[in-house]
């Protein structure tokens, strides 16, 4: 399926349908339970390089049938442009002018008083259970997920420890798990393999009950390291590619790999039309490989900046029975909107005082819903140090990039530019102007960006 705009289908089937798909949803139980959630987010997963965006040698069947049986958005955005902040804004509901982590030295933590995506679902009566990157707090600071709403959290907490993908140990509940194969310099346990193992676990012990399976995998993020006998390194490995891009696409085939084996594992346990999947990146690819890959397609830009191609990115939503399959849609939404939509799905309020809107209406249908889906005036993002600090702000089809502090707005007619090449600021002083107004308003200055103390010599505990 290819994502074009023209193909978005409005319409999910008809009245009597639409009554009986609201009891499902938001009336609260499906057979007897709220629906299951699982969220999984590929790291610096390029856009263009699953086959449903448009890729033309990345091999991810798994992720396109999703599509073909789901939603998929062609102008969503994550919360940042960098893996920390982007994760405290889809956990937090805030955007980056107001979440607490907005920096990306992997262990500033998020505060105690901090309300989480799993702390409102465990209160709905969900097991929450996240497997992979957390970055949002080291062991033994406010940060940690155990004190965030989750039962189990297996994987990383700092994420500089994440980079390596055959680590001495890892973290469960803030209990350090060692991997003897890996000690002493052998490299004979693979990360994401573990982490994968743990999810699935999850999944099988709390099958007779609600769960939120919160999935914030590590590949493809450098460092780019994948078994020599995962069966997706075979499918490139002879490609006449340098060796970064070659493993990269492996990573990326192997994501797709066991995002089947979610579904067949969801099948298995008659949970499928139960469980509303999401997948997604948290920002844009690092590395373009233009010519090769072309991770980022025409989209200006990549990880580390707010052209489009740092922070929009593939998301895909399927819920067999109530989001009508191949359905596209061109709907604006980011990270933010990911607190105020799993709670709604989950029949249960979000924190108070997010900066979201819940995207149900246009999930489910808003015949199905009963009301017209709210749209943000205004999308915003922000990154960097004082000295590189950015801006970007979404209104409409505009998009404006503040690229350095101080610089002028830069303005850009997505409609027409998807990439950001012809500025039109000049042109149109009357929305620079409007742009200017709402970026008074959408920030406060961040709480000290402070990681805890480290062991001497290391990066993380």
């Amino acid at each position: 399926m290819s994502v074009d705009r023209r193909q978005f289908l409005g319409t999910l089937g008809s009245m009597a349908a639409a009554a009986a798909l609201q009891r499902v949803a938001l009336g609260a139980k499906s057979e007897g339970r709220k629906p299951n959630i699982v969220f999984i987010i590929g790291d610096d997963l390029g856009r263009a390089d699953l086959g449903c965006y448009g890729s033309k040698q990345v091999k991810t069947p798994n992720i396109d049938r999703l599509a073909t049986e789901g939603m998929c958005f062609t102008e969503a955005y994550s919360g940042c442009t960098v893996c920390a902040p982007a994760r405290s804004v889809l956990m937090t509901g805030y955007h980056m002018g107001h979440t607490s982590v907005r920096s990306n030295p992997g262990g500033v933590p998020i505060l105690a008083e901090d309300m989480t995506v799993a702390q409102v679902l465990k209160q709905a009566g969900y097991a929450c259970g996240g497997f992979g990157k957390w970055g949002l707090g080291d062991v033994q600071t406010t940060g940690v997920p155990e004190k965030h709403g989750f039962d189990v959290f297996f994987g990383y907490y700092h994420q500089v420890h994440a980079h390596d993908y055959y680590p001495s140990y890892l973290w469960r509940n803030s209990e350090k798990v060692t991997l003897s194969g890996n000690q002493d310099g052998k490299r004979q346990q693979y990360s994401h393999y573990l982490i994968f193992e743990q999810m699935q676990k999850f999944l099988r012990e709390n099958k007779d009950r609600p769960f939120f399976c919160y999935a914030p995998w590590t590949p493809p993020h450098g460092k780019y390291e994948i078994p020599s006998d995962e069966p997706t390194w075979q499918i490139y490995k002879d490609k006449p590619w340098p060796d970064n891009a070659k493993v990269v696409a492996a990573m990326t085939s192997m994501v797709d790999r066991h995002v089947g084996e979610v579904s067949a594992l969801l099948k298995e346990m008659n949970l499928d039309d139960r469980t509303i999947v999401f997948f997604t990146s948290d920002n844009g690819a690092p590395n373009r490989f233009e010519g090769l890959l072309d991770s980022c397609g025409p989209l200006r830009g990549n990880k580390g900046n707010l052209y489009e191609g740092g922070i929009r990115v593939p998301m895909i939503v399927r819920w067999p029975g109530k989001i009508k399959a191949g359905t596209v849609s061109d709907h604006i939404w980011y990270f933010t909107d990911v607190m105020e939509t799993l709670a709604e799905l989950a029949g249960t309020k979000p924190a108070k005082g997010g900066d979201g809107i819940s995207v149900v209406p246009t999930l489910l249908g808003e015949n199905i819903v009963g009301r017209k889906q709210e749209r943000h005036d205004c999308l915003y993002w922000e990154y960097g140090p004082e000295k590189r600090f950015m801006q970007a702000v979404r209104m409409g089809n505009w998009k404006a990039v503040r690229p350095k502090p101080d610089a002028p707005l830069e303005l850009y007619d997505l409609s027409k530019d998807i990439g950001e090449k012809d500025n039109v600021a000049a042109q149109h002083p009357e929305v620079v102007a409007k742009i200017e107004a709402c970026l008074k308003t959408c920030r406060t200055e961040p709480r000290p960006q402070i990681e805890p103390d480290k062991p001497p010599g290391q990066r993380y505990r």
